[in-house]
């Protein structure tokens, strides 16, 4: 790591080796859950002109299984199905093209 590097450059590096949730992203890089998303979210317009991508696995209910959110980025409280609030986190990870 570099000590010019900025958060989302250092967030991007770290998505490359491993994937993570924002929650993850928050403790790694002392952020909130909300800042890691708007981070990750300019990351995956950044990371596609040099070939990358960034990949979401979408949040899911751990109670009902529900996968379909309207913005698989995001962190949901709850399911719109069962209205659960076990809902895990989405996860991202940045791969070659």
């Amino acid at each position: 790591m570099r000590d010019d590097e900025t958060t989302r450059e250092r967030i991007a590096a770290f998505l490359r080796s491993e994937s993570a949730t924002p929650s993850a992203i928050a403790a790694e890089f002392d952020v909130t859950a909300g800042a890691a998303i708007r981070h990750v979210k300019h990351i995956a317009r950044s990371v596609e002109s040099g070939g990358e991508r960034l990949l979401v696995a979408p949040p899911e209910c751990r109670n009902c299984g529900f996968d379909d959110f309207d913005d698989p980025a995001n962190r949901p409280s709850r399911c719109p199905e069962c209205k659960s609030e076990a809902v895990e986190e989405p996860a991202f990870t940045i791969r070659e093209e």
